[in-house]
């Protein structure tokens, strides 16, 4: 008979408690919260609003590229994918890395997929940064970088971006750096500010990396969603190609958000750490999808020029009902987010706006400050992040909507 295990009570942080932690889930009592995204999402389906909270199109992809899924699915493409990805899309991406920006990554090598973004982040952080290590972002930052560095139980440090253009404080972002700074995880095109960094912030950022021997971990999922600029990969600047995982995904490019195929690309040792704890979270998974992007990847200029073009027009008729409503709105380079100031209309608290929003004007949004630690939230209290990766029609009804905002407080 097995005696009765008595459970002591825990020196640290479970893991669980650091990731939750990390991404500003953790309740002062202990208890775990609910995402903002869930919040906003559960209010805007209670009280009937359009959802400009959480980023995701409401219109499917390019009907070549869901048409090459059905092809693979009815072709028996339907079991493990290799651990590192079918060939076909590993050279897909390599291919379009020489395309748009001159790179040459080896697809047998320096190139593996992942499932999303998301995962090849997790798997970055988890290979190359732990306990005694700092991890450097801007902030505000994408909510799932918290929560990783967390769970790595590295320590997450943040360098300010700052309105209205949303650029470093190159101070600030200097003095940041240390002995300890083992990753640097840079989002550009950047969520949630829509900011895209010019070449003299980036090539800093490589400088102060090779200087204090730290990895560079690239979030490049907006690369091809830029307005007016150009992308630049950190890969292509001096000094960076031995130091930098790069990493990108088909969701936002062809509006495949739930097929989750994601890439990265580096040096061969750097693709290999990774690699050695990406096998250990998923293996592999989408297989059909996978030759189905490899596919998309191919497709011709006009397709990437054509989405980017579509994405400004619907930034503009959201920023013009944002106007109306009375908010300053920055206006973004990038991304499909647009942020706005509602300090004009007299209101400093985002997150208690963003809650009455639904009910006011039936549309539903996210507070910047829960993408910061508290003194981030502090500086950014008053910005709201609205997502324009909708139907037009939804967007001008939106934008009407907003603009009544003014009446309703």
């Amino acid at each position: 008979m097995h005696s009765r295990r008595e459970l002591s009570a825990p020196t640290a942080p479970a893991p669980w408690q650091r990731t939750a932690l990390g991404a500003n889930l953790l309740a002062p009592d202990g208890g775990l919260g609910v995402t903002i995204f869930e919040e906003m999402t559960g209010l805007a389906l209670e009280t009937g609003a359009i959802n400009l909270g959480q980023g995701f199109p409401d219109e499917d992809g390019p009907l070549e590229i869901r048409e090459a899924a059905r092809a693979a699915i009815a072709a028996g493409a339907n079991q493990y994918a290799p651990g590192k990805g079918i060939a076909e899309l590993r050279e897909a991406v390599s291919a379009h890395q020489e395309r748009f920006y001159g790179l040459t990554p080896d697809p047998a090598t320096e190139v593996i997929v992942t499932t999303g973004a998301t995962e090849g982040i997790a798997a970055a952080l988890l290979a190359l940064a732990g306990p005694g290590d700092e991890v450097l972002t801007f902030e505000p930052f994408y909510d799932s970088y918290g929560a990783v560095i967390g769970l790595s139980g590295a320590t997450h440090v943040t360098a300010p971006l700052l309105a209205p253009g949303f650029l470093p404080d190159m101070a600030a972002l200097e003095s940041a750096f240390n002995g300890r700074t083992r990753v640097v995880l840079l989002n550009n095109p950047h969520n949630p500010t829509g900011a895209v960094f010019p070449r003299q912030v980036l090539q800093r950022i490589v400088e102060l990396a090779e200087q204090y021997n730290s990895v560079i971990v690239t979030d490049e999922v907006y690369e091809h969603l830029t307005f007016g600029v150009r992308h630049i990969p950190v890969a292509s600047l001096p000094g960076a190609a031995g130091r930098i995982i790069t990493i990108s995904s088909a969701g936002k490019t062809f509006s495949l958000t739930g097929w989750k195929i994601g890439w990265l690309s580096g040096p061969e040792d750097l693709v290999a750490a990774v690699r050695t704890v990406k096998q250990f979270l998923t293996y592999s998974s989408g297989t059909p999808f996978q030759l189905a992007i490899a596919a998309g990847l191919a497709l011709p200029d006009g397709f990437y020029e054509g989405i980017a073009a579509d994405l400004e027009r619907k930034r503009d008729i959201l920023s013009e009902g944002l106007r109306a409503a009375g908010f300053d709105v920055f206006t973004p380079q990038g991304t499909y987010f647009v942020n706005v100031d509602t300090a004009p209309l007299g209101i400093t608290d985002s997150v208690d706006l963003a809650r009455r929003l639904p009910g006011l004007v039936g549309v539903a949004a996210i507070p910047v400050p829960v993408f910061c630690h508290p003194e981030g939230a502090e500086r950014t209290r008053s910005l709201l992040r609205f997502a324009f990766c909708k139907k037009t029609a939804v967007l001008e009804e939106a934008a009407g909507r907003l603009a009544t905002l003014g009446q309703k407080l």
